[in-house]
């Protein structure tokens, strides 16, 4: 291979779906291996674009497939590995692919998962995130053409492409300007200068009475919020493709492949200031531990906005006021008062694997000994489903609905039980996962058994800790 030549793609095996087969991604890259410590001596950050989380959204794994030929050498795009790296994962959800359907083999929604890593397959993400810590993720999904829209608007979705950063509690604000200056506003250019729309994503309800549209939520649960909780730009594209089968699917291919190149150039093009963010991101969110508020609730704001549809009889457009849930900006629901770090009892495993799993760090108590901290005492208790902006969610099961109120006290910590500190880059991910008020907490899904099992540390610990397993 001649010097400087561009390697050929490296088949990565990052797991196996419920049903066995395995789930597959493509590192397309000109450093000499394809191990995560490689590419980061090599200096050249990474980018993850994930396809086919939902089975029947088939679009995004054709593109994908398109954008490893074009990287690979002698494509198009060969150039932009001159300073960044790509792994394209077509197909996450490969048993819904073969079957056409949305949810994984038992019934799951992939990407609500992303925070429980219930299924093997959100789990296969995880590691892959947690190893190659990309600067940008990028989710491929196809939106529901007719269905609701028809059944409360009488009308058909109309655009190429709908687009969404993370928008959730405690995103970065700096990542959310990089989200809209550096990759929404010329990726909206690049799809208008092929002659392909484009519009916020949304989305509206199973609910035949409720009129109102939302965009893509709010929750930590969908890979879009989770990785952008990883101090990742995260993208969410969406083309127009559910329920038509294989209607215009060039189109569709074509306005998938359009946007993720455009990312894929302004993360070529912004790469020092990208890194410079994602340092200063870090640094702050580990500063921040032990001080002022953390949020631990956030929803969209409602507004209302003029969508553009299109006449069922006339395919002519027709503009609607609608009843517009905005997660641009953000109602605070609840916060309180950010502490050090969080306590697990010894019989949290679950709740540690999967946190690790994240890449959060996890300390194991060696020694026994006593914190400041505060314990959640539970003021009412209700079970119900966890619910997206479309209803409930798929397999979700009973979550338990909890109100709680934090009373400070001196716990005892024995040895073998947990800490995770909260000055760590991942502190915000353990915040959504450990405050249990939460329909996404683990103890909403029973990864924490009992709500003693876990407090809130109020002062930096002075006990012996060693690395947990």
């Amino acid at each position: 291979m001649r010097a400087g030549a561009t390697p050929p793609p490296q088949l990565l095996h990052l797991g196996v779906s419920q049903r066995g087969t395995p789930i597959l991604g493509l590192l397309l890259t000109k450093a000499k291996s394809p191990s995560p410590a490689a590419l980061e001596t090599a200096g050249h950050p990474t980018v993850i674009v994930i396809g086919q989380q939902h089975g029947d959204e088939p679009a995004g794994a054709e593109a994908l497939l398109i954008m490893a030929r074009e990287l690979a050498p002698n494509g198009l795009l060969d150039s932009l590995l001159d300073k960044i790296n790509v792994i394209v994962v077509p197909r996450a959800n490969p048993d819904g692919a073969e079957a056409g359907t949305r949810n994984t083999a038992n019934g799951v929604d992939m990407n609500r998962d992303h925070l429980l890593l219930q299924t093997p397959e959100a789990q296969a993400i995880a590691r892959l995130v947690r190893d190659y810590r990309p600067l940008l993720v990028i989710d491929s999904h196809e939106y529901t053409v007719v269905g609701r829209f028809m059944e409360k608007f009488n009308a058909i979705q109309k655009y190429d492409a709908l687009l969404q950063h993370a928008t959730t509690a405690n995103y970065p604000e700096f990542l959310t300007k990089a989200s809209l200056e550096w990759y929404h506003t010329p990726m909206v250019a690049a799809l208008k200068e092929q002659g392909l729309s484009s519009e916020w994503y949304y989305t509206t309800s199973t609910d035949r009475e409720d009129k109102s549209i939302s965009m893509g939520g709010t929750q930590p649960d969908t890979g879009r919020n989770v990785h952008g909780l990883k101090n990742a730009v995260s993208l969410l594209i969406e083309t127009r493709g559910v329920g038509i089968g294989r209607q215009h699917a060039q189109r569709r291919v074509h306005t998938q492949v359009t946007a993720i190149t455009s990312a894929l150039r302004s993360t070529a093009d912004k790469v020092g200031p990208l890194e410079q963010v994602r340092s200063f991101v870090a640094r702050d969110t580990a500063a921040q531990a032990c001080r002022d508020q953390v949020i631990t609730e956030a929803a969209a704001t409602p507004t209302q906005r003029d969508l553009v549809l299109l006449d069922p009889t006339t395919g002519e457009d027709r503009s609607l006021r609608v009843d517009w849930n905005s997660s641009l900006s953000l109602r605070k629901l609840q916060a309180r008062a950010r502490p050090c770090g969080y306590w697990l009892d010894a019989s949290a495993n679950t709740a540690v694997e999967r946190l690790k799993l994240m890449g959060v760090q996890v300390m194991k108590v060696a020694e026994a000994g006593s914190l400041l901290a505060e314990k959640y005492q539970e003021t009412a208790r209700d079970v119900g489903d966890r619910l997206d902006v479309r209803g409930t969610i798929a397999a979700s099961g009973d979550t338990i609905r909890v109100k709680v109120t934090p009373v400070r006290t001196a716990i005892d910590a024995p040895s073998g039980s947990y800490y995770i500190p909260l000055n760590q880059p991942l502190a915000h991910i353990a915040v959504a996962a450990l405050e249990p008020d939460t329909q996404s907490s683990y103890f909403a899904n029973h990864l924490i058994g009992e709500l003693e099992h876990t407090a809130r540390v109020m002062a930096a610990p002075s006990l012996v800790f060693e690395e947990a397993d």
